[in-house]
């Protein structure tokens, strides 16, 4: 088991790691709209970032999971994320939380895997 940290996404805010490697898995913690440099929102991004920290790329995310403040915000959400994504279309489960870390409106988690 690796523990992967990156300082070009945002720092745990509790007891865990922006990633754990374990053989060709790689399991990212949720990532919420920080900007190590500014602040500014850029959760993927921040995946994006850890994921080439251990060696992998978007396109070797397999799922993720949404988590949304408000349901109202899945459009818009999902505009961004097929963006970002492009043609490459991982497993994903999107859910409304009552609350997130920071007072943030969305997170995001990640599984991704190398395949041999």
């Amino acid at each position: 088991m690796e523990f992967i940290k990156t300082d070009k996404a945002p720092q745990a805010v509790g007891s865990y790691s922006q990633a754990v490697k374990v053989g060709n898995f790689l399991f990212i913690s949720g990532q919420i709209a920080i900007n190590p440099e500014t602040g500014n929102e850029r959760v993927l991004k921040n995946i994006e970032a850890i994921l080439r920290e251990a060696g992998f790329s978007l396109k070797d995310v397999v799922k993720t999971t949404v988590y949304l403040k408000n349901m109202c915000d899945f459009a818009e959400m999902n505009g961004v994320y097929a963006k970002f994504f492009g043609e490459h279309r991982p497993a994903r489960a999107t859910v409304e939380v009552s609350n997130l870390p920071l007072g943030a409106l969305v997170e995001i988690e990640a599984i991704a895997v190398k395949e041999e």
